[in-house]
């Protein structure tokens, strides 16, 4: 079970198979098992990368609330990466770890081979909608506090069955990693010079929007809608998700990472 040290917290990460590195990041409230039905075709051609996000699964429930942040994610994330000797990754995941997979863009363009940005919203551009998406994240740590991980029972599919000691690291982790600060990763979008694809779920009602958006936005990027798929797209449809997935995947160039204007590309601070 290995686990990686941040400045005393344990991140628990798992690796599968050899080849390019694909790092994968849950959503919210679930963890890296959310991923289990996808490790044998994910991992026959690349190194693949799962982790389970501060607050979640088998890592550390800090109890300092500084010790959940956006860029403390994206941090995280970039030393992931060094400990199974990435330089640079195909790097994705599915609602919150699509955001924060956009942001990891946004702070290392670098590091990143391709984007894999999963039933996601890459933030909002005017305050009060912020404001009220930020408003929604506090109440969902609230109600994690008086009625602890039971809130999970009548969550989507890749909340439902996950495994968590208890409910006070995902009360935290709205807090202070569902939360936003700024219109950075949204306003970033048109900047994205890496092959891209966008999966959604058709019933995913909340996301098709923003997918859509996404999809308009970065340059060149690929969208796939999932029929008869909720949030949980990957488990709701597995085998037409890996169709979407691995067509996009054996696409990208196989050779060392490439290097960007002049060997180097320099990215823009995290929040």
């Amino acid at each position: 079970m290995p686990k990686l040290d941040r400045d005393g917290v344990e991140i628990y990460y798992e690796v599968h198979g050899s080849g390019p590195a694909l790092l994968l990041t849950h959503g919210y409230s679930s963890t890296s098992a959310m991923w289990r039905g996808q490790i044998e075709a994910l991992s026959k051609h690349h190194k693949l990368v799962l982790w389970d996000m501060r607050g979640h699964g088998q890592s550390d429930y800090p109890d300092d609330p500084a010790a959940y942040s956006e860029a403390l994610t994206v941090a995280d994330m970039a030393a992931l990466l060094h400990q199974v000797g990435a330089h640079s990754a195909i790097v994705g995941g599915l609602s919150l770890g699509g955001y924060m997979s956009l942001a990891f863009y946004r702070a290392h363009p670098q590091r990143v081979e391709a984007l894999l940005i999963i039933d996601t919203g890459p933030g909002f551009k005017k305050d009060d909608a912020r404001q009220a998406w930020n408003k929604r994240a506090h109440d969902t740590a609230d109600r994690f506090e008086r009625e602890g991980l039971a809130v999970l029972e009548s969550q989507s599919r890749e909340r439902s069955s996950v495994s968590h000691r208890d409910a006070s690291g995902l009360a935290r982790a709205a807090r202070g990693m569902l939360t936003q600060r700024d219109a950075g990763v949204i306003e970033m979008l048109p900047d994205i010079k890496v092959p891209s694809l966008v999966v959604v779920g058709a019933d995913d009602t909340p996301f098709l929007a923003a997918s859509d958006y996404m999809a308009a936005k970065i340059p060149d990027a690929k969208k796939v809608v999932i029929p008869s798929a909720g949030h949980a797209v990957n488990i709701d449809q597995p085998q037409a998700f890996i169709a979407a997935v691995l067509p996009f995947l054996d696409g990208l160039p196989r050779s060392v990472p490439r290097e960007r204007q002049n060997g180097r590309l320099e990215g823009r601070p995290g929040p």
